[in-house]
């Protein structure tokens, strides 16, 4: 009675633990808003306690240039090529110039996304090969009997006793074609009281066999096809094959090069951003010294009483100069306005070049990577391409389907729903499997002993040879769910699927034919308009000489003279303004028709694969033979050549090169 009543205590104590669960436990607060701070808080504001880097591991502690410290300083002359380079070189983060990477860094491209997604131990491609593993499972355990039966045969008079001790080990390997391979032994030792034992208690009787069992689905789950789609134990719903993990990764693959393309698209953005922000520079600086020399004779005119140098000419010249001198030194150090970036009204970025050397500095530094330096100033060696490009239409429209980033992963996402209808298409078969084992058994008084004479039963392992037990075991398994609903509900689920990513693929089609020839309009205005704002640049020239000869000879009042400097100015600006927009225009065009990486030399390439692998597939291939013949496999999902999409539109004849250039005029000073 006591032994019950402590049992019962133990399973009400355990029972009250269980049920309270675990709980956070808050400290009493007098009132809602006490007066006072809290003594305790559960959600206040904590720092992670990791190790990050030093800030000299960053970048070099340099304060920031301004117009108050620039002195002495010295000039980096560096061409797009080589800051292409240096930005591939210096960065792993594929940065955008919109502060992505502090706003929502989880929508920032790395160097190693496509390794995540190839690793992911749930959804990646080695994990799909897992399945295909084989496994070893083993369970050793060991029990006591000692129980009153309702059989007084059993035991001594009903009173049973003894101990059984079991070692099961399988080796399991699934196969592409849905067949399971299983090799087992088991072991397991017993002694009990029972008087019709052969062996009295206490010895032991030992039984040991080995079996070989084979499973092949015949319907649902069976094929090459459907394991490497859907994966082993895959469900309506659920499908992880190999296949379906691959297309993953070349899904990440594909928005990789969309995010490497976009960030050598704003490092180019921000370089010719700089080399406008330059020339604008230039175009003040000159139109400041020309307003300073204006107002220094008019001053001299003035202190001398002269007839040309009446006060209010003389304000109206250091007017125009100090006017001069605010753009100059607005030009020079900028502000933080948008400027020309990817998806500030399309894809490649529209030209929106801003005044500003030490602001424009400071973005194409941060696009390479590069610290800032107190007394250097990246300064761009190169210029805008002066002549005419023409791309044919027919030509750049079929590159644009077959090359764009955004199309190809778009296909992936159809070719991975066309894998996964397919697999659906399975579940809608019952199960029938047809299975066979064969089994060797042996049974002695002891496991394994040598020492003893040969005698039948004399150990376990020993009469296992002799191979006078064996068994078979053959058959068929059938099961079904009436109605298939679920499985009819995966299928149509499945096909709404395809149609939607195929309906997406019409529009995102459309959409790049449309950005592709706002694009080519854009490069065709920027060129046209080139050439008119370089006319207007000659004609201001022109213009400040005539009107600065007629106001020399008094034919003229000095508001002409002024307003004559002042158009000259703008229209310098806009004339480097059409230069840039036209080197951004030509890029855009390759942004959108997908060759931006081949236009400015930058390929994406697989790092090194360990030296054991190269040496393992030599191996492999050796061994195979002259007349080895690959096997059956799954049908083949993607292929190296881009002449697959054709053109919506007709092409006539021989194809120009993309790039024809025809060189009309050039405008370099």
């Amino acid at each position: 009675m006591f032994r019950l009543s402590r049992c019962l205590l133990i399973v009400l104590v355990a029972m009250t633990i269980a049920l309270a669960g675990c709980r956070q436990q808050r400290p009493p607060v007098d009132g809602p808003y006490p007066n006072s701070a809290m003594g305790v808080a559960l959600t206040k504001i904590e720092y992670p306690d990791v190790e990050v880097p030093s800030r000299d591991s960053i970048f070099p502690i340099e304060p920031p240039r301004t117009l108050r410290t620039l002195a002495d300083v010295k000039y980096w002359e560096l061409s797009l090529e080589e800051t292409i380079r240096l930005a591939l070189l210096n960065s792993n983060v594929l940065r955008d110039l919109g502060g992505a990477v502090t706003r929502s860094p989880d929508s920032v491209q790395v160097t190693t996304d496509p390794s995540l997604q190839e690793t992911d131990p749930r959804f990646g491609v080695e994990a799909a090969l897992s399945n295909f593993d084989a496994t070893l499972n083993s369970r050793l355990n060991a029990e006591r009997l000692d129980r009153r039966v309702n059989n007084r045969f059993l035991g001594r008079l009903g009173f049973l006793q003894g101990d059984n001790d079991n070692w099961d080990t399988e080796l399991a390997k699934q196969s592409a074609t849905g067949t399971r391979f299983a090799v087992r032994q088991h072991i397991d030792s017993s002694r009990d009281n029972n008087p019709g034992n052969q062996f009295v208690y206490p010895n032991d009787a030992w039984n040991v066999w080995y079996e070989a069992e084979a499973r092949q689905p015949l319907l649902q789950g069976s094929g090459v096809n459907f394991n490497r789609i859907a994966g082993p134990g895959a469900t309506p719903g659920v499908i992880n094959g190999v296949l379906v993990a691959r297309i993953r990764t070349d899904v990440s693959i594909a928005d990789f090069e969309m995010g490497l393309r976009d960030y050598i698209s704003n490092v180019e953005n921000a370089y010719w951003d700089l080399y406008y922000a330059y020339r604008d520079l230039d175009a003040k600086i000159k139109a400041r010294d020309i307003a300073l020399d204006s107002w220094r004779r008019i001053q001299a005119l003035n202190e001398a009483g002269r007839r040309g140098g009446e006060a209010e000419k003389e304000a109206q010249a250091r007017e125009q100069y100090f006017r001069f001198e605010a753009d100059v030194q607005d030009s020079l150090a900028g502000r933080p306005l948008q400027q020309t970036q990817t998806n500030n009204g399309s894809r490649p970025g529209t030209a929106r070049s801003l005044p500003g050397v030490l602001y424009n500095e400071r973005r194409l530094r941060l696009m390479m990577s590069v610290p800032q330096e107190s007394n250097t100033l990246i300064r761009p060696s190169d210029e805008p391409f002066p002549a005419s490009v023409l791309f044919d239409w027919g030509s750049v429209s079929t590159e644009a389907l077959a090359r764009r980033a955004e199309l190809r992963r778009q296909r992936w996402q159809i070719k991975r729903r066309e894998l996964e209808l397919l697999a659906t298409r399975n579940f809608l078969m019952p199960r029938l499997d047809v299975y066979g084992l064969y089994r060797f058994r042996g049974f002695g008084d002891s496991l394994l002993n040598p020492d003893r004479q040969a005698a039948q039963f004399d150990n376990a392992f020993q009469d296992l040879t002799t191979g006078n037990f064996q068994e078979w075991q053959a058959g068929l398994q059938f099961s079904m769910t009436l109605g298939f609903r679920q499985a009819h509900a995966a299928l149509r689920n499945q096909e709404l699927h395809l149609a939607r990513e195929r309906a997406l693929l019409r529009s995102q089609e459309q959409e790049v034919l449309y950005d592709l020839a706002n694009a080519v309009g854009e490069m065709d205005r920027a060129f046209v308009v080139l050439q008119t704002n370089y006319n207007r640049m000659i004609a201001a020239r022109e213009q400040v000489a005539a009107v600065q000869a007629a106001f020399n000879d008094d034919r003229i009042q000095f508001i002409a003279l002024l307003d004559a400097q002042r158009r000259l100015v703008e229209d310098e600006t806009q004339y480097y303004r059409s230069r840039t927009e036209y080197a951004v225009g030509i890029k855009n065009v390759h942004f959108e028709k997908g060759t931006l990486l081949d236009y400015l030399g930058v390929a994406t390439a697989e790092g090194q694969w360990p030296d054991k692998a190269y040496d393992d597939a030599a191996r492999r291939e050796a061994a195979r033979g002259p007349f080895w013949r690959p096997p059956d496999r799954a049908p083949i999902i993607s292929t190296d050549d881009t002449t697959a999409v054709q053109s919506p539109f007709p092409v006539q004849g021989p194809l120009p090169p993309p790039d024809q250039a025809l060189n009309q005029a050039a405008f370099n000073q």
